[in-house]
């Protein structure tokens, strides 16, 4: 069993990310993901809009962090990943909020953008457990991981959500800082895969175990869209599910970035459908018209708080 004082010892000098920024949180020292040494946390509540094998007719039950180590220029959930929008509250308190998803319906428990929370997730995690909680586990992520410190959750998780959300150096630099992050992601991806095998649904088409590698297009880059689409058919072929996402929508705090600002366009859209279903993907969810919308992100209002 992982204990608070092990949780204690990796915040101390703080390398959970691949930023390893070496802060010291429990000495108020605040990293990238600008967070300190108490789990923030901006709505838990069931949530109906995740891929359809996840959401199911009760909803996924959903935990948003607040905090990030990515800090993408375009990100939907800025207000917690930036402004840190949200309540601290304790690891006992996490449990809890863990079994009311579960006395409430939830298909699984969706841990939204945990990393930098990690030894203190695992450890409410692994009470919730022994408290007898059920739920299948989705760690949901945008990729930018360690993977040592994904280690931690094996034997916690059931199912990965991570996000490949670049394939060239030169998005990921003026994008998020990170011209690293199609490596450190595509390794994070691996180790996902190693940890929960293949996917696994039950009678109802509810994913019980597996990988759901997600990709957000983003507008006037299809070629990169399209490298990403080809290593995943070629690193994995039915191994993962892919989620090709259309969604993008275009937000005031990504003013500065001329080119995203407008939605992908139905052809860009179509042509990387078509792209995926060229390169033999079949096992793949895809957005109808309608899912660039701001109206699609949840209200960061400390619901379940």
């Amino acid at each position: 069993m992982f204990d608070l004082q092990e949780a204690a010892a990796l915040l101390r000098s703080c390398r959970l990310c691949p930023r390893s920024c070496g802060v010291d949180r429990l000495a108020g020292e605040r990293g990238v993901c600008g967070c300190g040494a108490t789990v923030r946390v901006a709505r838990a509540a069931l949530h109906f809009w995740e891929e359809p094998c996840l959401s199911g007719e009760h909803g996924s039950g959903a935990v948003f962090f607040s905090g990030c180590s990515l800090h993408c220029c375009f990100c939907q959930n800025y207000q917690i990943s930036t402004g840190l929008a949200g309540c601290d509250i304790t690891t006992e308190r996490l449990c809890d909020i863990f079994s009311e998803l579960e006395a409430a319906g939830a298909e699984n428990i969706n841990l939204v953008t945990a990393g930098h929370y990690l030894p203190l997730v695992v450890f409410a995690l692994q009470q919730a457990r022994a408290k007898g909680m059920r739920l299948p586990v989705v760690y949901n992520s945008g990729g930018y991981e360690r993977v040592e410190t994904l280690r931690l959750l094996e034997g916690l998780v059931d199912i990965y959500l991570p996000d490949l959300k670049f394939h060239r150096a030169a998005l990921s630099s003026r994008y998020a800082a990170a011209p690293d992050y199609f490596r450190v992601a595509a390794a994070a991806i691996a180790e996902m895969v190693r940890q929960v095998g293949k996917p696994q649904f039950d009678a109802r088409g509810m994913l019980r175990r597996g990988v759901i590698v997600r990709h957000l297009a983003l507008p006037g880059q299809g070629e990169d869209s399209r490298r990403i689409l080809r290593y995943l058919a070629q690193r994995y072929d039915d191994a993962v599910y892919l989620s090709l996402m259309s969604q993008y929508t275009p937000l005031p705090h990504a003013a500065a970035y001329p080119e995203l600002q407008r939605r992908l366009t139905a052809e860009e859209y179509s042509g990387l459908v078509d792209y995926a279903a060229e390169l033999g993907i079949v096992n793949a969810y895809i957005q109808g018209e309608g899912a660039a919308d701001a109206e699609f992100i949840p209200p960061f209002d400390n619901r379940g708080v």
